[in-house]
């Protein structure tokens, strides 16, 4: 498994020439995942999209599934951070899944490449401890603690939204999307907010609130 931690800044020249490496095989990984789908290609071929030699691979990494795990990781993470400085100062555990859902569907636009690689590699990661999966959690059991929702198992919960809001992401991706999807995230959002146990009229309500000022 990839190292999870965040790190201080290194110390000396040589470790941030091997962060530097390492952040590049992993952002090549992610726009090969990105662009093709599929973790298969050569280590040559990554190594040369990352600007590094061969041998730099093996300094970081073992296998190619450890890198392109480290991918995922790393994007589900930049996500996680993302959505929750734009929801952070939110008091309505309602509004922070409202928000979280529509802005999902608008980063398919603002920020592709990082939604493909969810889209592609999001599913197995649900459930793990970082990334996505524990930020939804943490919202639905505090929205259950303030009454706002009504889930009886948190973590069946959070499957039922991580499916939808992967699901969402497909449809935005298929020859299905276009103008026929407008207004798909507040509806997505709506619906999601009624699973979760809102009366059809607020989850309406909620999941049309403006958005926190954003440039995403």
């Amino acid at each position: 498994m990839p190292d999870r931690a965040h790190p201080q800044q290194p110390a000396n020249r040589f470790e941030r020439r091997r962060a530097q490496t390492r952040h590049a095989l992993i952002v090549a990984a992610q726009r090969i995942l990105a662009e093709q789908g599929t973790s298969e290609v050569s280590i040559q071929q990554i190594a040369e999209r990352a600007d590094v030699g061969f041998g730099s691979f093996y300094n970081h990494f073992r296998t190619k599934a450890e890198l392109f795990e480290a991918a995922v990781v790393d994007a589900l993470e930049e996500y996680g951070k993302l959505i929750d400085s734009i929801t952070d100062s939110l008091d309505d555990p309602a509004e922070v899944f409202a928000v979280s859902v529509r802005l999902t569907f608008r980063l398919a636009d603002t920020h592709p490449e990082l939604t493909r690689v969810l889209r592609f590699g999001g599913l197995p990661y649900i459930h793990e401890d970082f990334g996505l999966g524990p930020r939804a959690l943490r919202d639905i059991e505090k929205g259950n603690a303030s009454g706002r929702f009504r889930v009886a198992s948190p973590l069946v919960a959070l499957s039922a939204v991580g499916g939808s809001l992967l699901g969402l992401l497909q449809l935005k991706s298929s020859s299905q999307s276009g103008p026929a999807l407008a207004g798909a995230d507040e509806e997505m959002a709506e619906l999601i907010l009624r699973m979760l146990g809102l009366t059809p009229e607020d989850a309406h309500e909620v999941a049309r609130r403006p958005l926190p000022g954003t440039n995403v």
